[in-house]
């Protein structure tokens, strides 16, 4: 029997993706769990496995085709199993569907590989889980650590599905802009036009619908950094030689998380619609990087459970898969607050724009040194040279006010402007974790 194989509902605000690879042809055998294609959103360039095992019957889709959500891809040729109930010979379901059973209180449990990173896997073996009970809400049945999360916490598959559904067609209604025309620009000169890529829309999209949605406030400080910089280049060498790279983010990534846990209501996200504010008692942060495809943002997970060594082995590591195309959507979401730096291009101060459905994001420009006023062992007034870091936030001001951004803002600030609050921090880390 032939079944037609449809791009998924894949959530996040995500309705389309734009084909990197294509790895089947018409005839060939696949097996359910063979990665048949890969497709790249706004999100991450992701694996599709295959939900059916039999022939390929039809190919529809080529590579840097845009495709929407529901549409045909793949036409199979599957072999109807002879003792199936009638009633299923009609409409066979993917083993990787979304759709879950009420017919009983088992879990349905699949049979066959499951679709899951090696992240995904390790995260269900820690917490005692079984993949195969576990209905995934990833592309084609793709099981990702936020179900592994949820099931384990006893929270249905189900509702888990429909929050990302129901979030993603509120996301995707947001159009790229308003109905303006444009004059016709060829009258003047030639013009070159070059239609958006998924990527490059999704950006477009959100964008707009962050500036149109959240009232924005800014405020902008100087930070102190020149003794962080000796601390960091004291300890950059001995953090290399681990694989890590001890950048300036680091050490803000670990102020930011102090800020946060001070000031929750800056990790938090305005639920409009029931006129809740709700305040998330994890910490993942998002990390601005740019690439070829446009901005991207992966998410460092737990910041505030891991060492700055951790830290500094895994920025790198992510934000180069930001740059090559491979991050996974665990990577690429979940965040609460993003920081983003523009310091290693120069400026002196930007105000960037909330990463919705977030309230808060942090700006870094470039530190330069500065004659600055201080006072000496003496009580007197000294000028003196001083590497200081412009930051930046942006808040949303429907959720927080000028003197709340503030003192938060202090905060940071202070923190890196007293380098041993963040040791102190690193000390009672109370997980030690191996590198």
């Amino acid at each position: 029997m032939l079944q037609n194989f449809t791009l998924p509902d894949l959530g996040e605000g995500i309705h389309e993706g734009e084909i990197l690879e294509v790895a089947i042809s018409l005839g060939d055998e696949v097996k359910e769990g063979d990665v048949i294609l890969v497709v790249e959103t706004d999100k991450a360039a992701v694996e599709i496995p295959s939900p059916y095992t039999g022939i390929v019957e039809e190919v529809r889709v080529k590579p840097h085709d845009v495709v929407k959500v529901g549409s045909v891809m793949v036409v199979f040729q599957v072999q109807e199993k002879e003792d199936a109930p009638q009633k299923h010979k009609e409409s066979a379901t993917p083993l990787y569907s979304k759709k879950t059973t009420h017919d009983t209180e088992t879990p349905q449990v699949k049979k066959g590989p499951v679709p899951a990173s090696p992240a995904t896997r390790k995260l269900a073996r820690e917490l005692a889980v079984d993949l195969r009970e576990i209905p995934g809400s990833g592309p084609a049945g793709l099981v990702t650590a936020n179900d592994v999360r949820s099931f384990a916490q006893g929270k249905s598959a189900e509702s888990t599905v429909q929050e990302s559904a129901d979030v993603g067609k509120e996301k995707t209604t947001a159009p790229l802009s308003g109905p303006v025309k444009l004059p016709d620009f060829s009258c003047w000169g030639d013009v070159e036009t070059i239609p958006l890529q998924s990527t490059r829309k999704a950006i477009a999209r959100k964008m707009t619908l962050s500036w149109s949605q959240i009232p924005h406030v800014s405020l902008q400080e100087l930070a102190d950094i020149t003794e962080l910089e000796k601390i960091r280049q004291k300890n950059k060498i001995e953090v290399e030689g681990h694989g890590g790279k001890l950048t300036l983010t680091i050490f803000v990534l670990k102020a930011a998380f102090a800020a946060l846990e001070a000031f929750p209501h800056f990790n938090a996200s305005l639920d409009a619609a029931q006129e809740n504010i709700l305040l998330k008692k994890y910490y993942n942060l998002g990390l601005a990087t740019d690439t070829e495809r446009g901005l991207l943002v992966p998410v460092i997970r737990d910041v505030g459970k891991k060492s700055m060594l951790e830290l500094a082995i895994e920025l790198p590591q992510i934000t180069e898969k930001a740059r090559q195309g491979r991050l996974s959507l665990d990577e690429s979401t979940g965040g609460t607050f993003t920081i983003t730096n523009i310091g290693g291009i120069g400026g002196t101060g930007f105000v960037p724009i909330i990463n919705f459905p977030e309230v808060a994001i942090l700006g870094l420009g470039k530190a330069r040194w500065q004659p600055v006023v201080c006072e000496n062992d003496r009580g007197e007034q000294d000028i003196v040279p001083r590497l200081m870091l412009p930051i930046v936030l942006s808040f949303d001001h429907r959720v927080l006010d000028g003197a709340e951004g503030a003192h938060f803002v202090n905060h940071i600030k202070e923190t890196l402007e007293n380098p041993a609050r963040i040791l102190f921090f690193e000390q009672c880390n109370s997980s030690p974790r191996s590198t």
